[in-house]
C-alpha cells in the first residue's frame, strides 16, 4: 500500500495543493491533518499512519517538514520505517523525488533535514538577536502586559486594595471580586510604588 500524509499548522490552511500532489503520486490512502508538527503527540493521524502501515507498505509526504520537525526526528522516524520495512518517498526534496528505502535517499535526506533544521535555528538566533538590539536602543517592550491602570477590573482592584481598612476587604475576596489575581494586584502596586518613589526623588 501506498500512503500519503498531508499536513498544515492551523485550521486556517489549505491542503488541497498537497492532497493533489499525493493523489498524482498514486497514493491509495491519505491521512491529513490541520495542526502544529511541534509535537509528536499531537500528531494523532500522523501516529495512526505510523501504526497502519506495513512491510512493504511506502509513505509519501509533499515535503520533509511535514514529515518531521528535526533532523533527529526525521531520522529516528526513517530508522523506524527502515526496521519495519516501509519506506519514505518525499516528492519536493530539492526539486526531486526521494526514496529513504535507498542508501543515496537516506544520505540526501539527513543532509537537507540538517539543512533546514540549521535554518531554523539561524532565524531563531536572528530574532534573538534582534530583541537584544531593541532592548539596547531601549525600544524593546516585550509581551504587552494584560491589565493596565486603565483597566476597569484593575482598577476596582486597586480601589478596594488602597481602602481595605474601611471596606475590611481581604486580597483574596478582592480578587473573587474583580476576577484580578492576587499575584498581578500585588505587581501592580509594587510598580505603582516604584513609580511613586522615582517621582518623589
Amino acid at each position: 500500500m501506498k500512503y500519503g500524509y498531508g499536513r498544515v499548522s492551523s485550521v486556517g490552511q489549505n491542503l488541497g495543493a498537497q492532497i493533489k500532489q499525493l493523489q498524482d503520486a498514486g497514493c491509495d490512502a491519505i491521512f491529513k491533518e490541520k495542526v502544529s508538527g511541534r509535537k509528536k503527540e499531537d500528531r494523532k493521524q500522523f501516529n495512526l499512519l505510523l501504526e497502519t502501515v506495513r512491510e512493504g507498505d511506502t509513505i509519501v509526504v509533499t515535503k520533509l517538514d511535514r514529515f518531521a520537525r528535526s533532523t533527529k526526528d526525521a531520522l529516528n522516524t526513517i530508522e523506524n520505517l527502515n526496521s519495519k520495512g516501509v519506506s519514505l518517498i518525499v516528492l519536493n526534496m530539492g526539486g526531486d523525488k526521494i526514496d529513504s528505502g535507498s542508501a543515496i535517499g537516506k544520505l540526501m535526506i539527513t543532509v537537507l533535514s540538517g539543512i533546514a533544521e540549521f535554518e531554523a535555528d539561524m532565524i531563531k538566533e536572528r530574532q534573538l538577536e534582534g530583541i537584544e538590539e531593541a532592548k539596547q536602543r531601549g525600544v524593546y517592550k516585550g509581551r504587552p502586559k494584560k491589565y493596565t491602570e486603565r483597566n476597569s477590573k484593575l482598577k476596582h482592584a486597586l480601589e478596594l486594595f488602597d481602602n481595605r481598612n474601611a471596606n475590611h476587604k481581604t486580597v483574596k475576596e478582592i480578587e473573587a471580586i474583580t476576577g484580578i489575581s492576587k499575584a498581578t494586584l500585588y505587581r501592580v502596586v509594587r510598580e505603582r510604588k516604584k513609580n511613586l518613589n522615582v517621582k518623589g526623588d
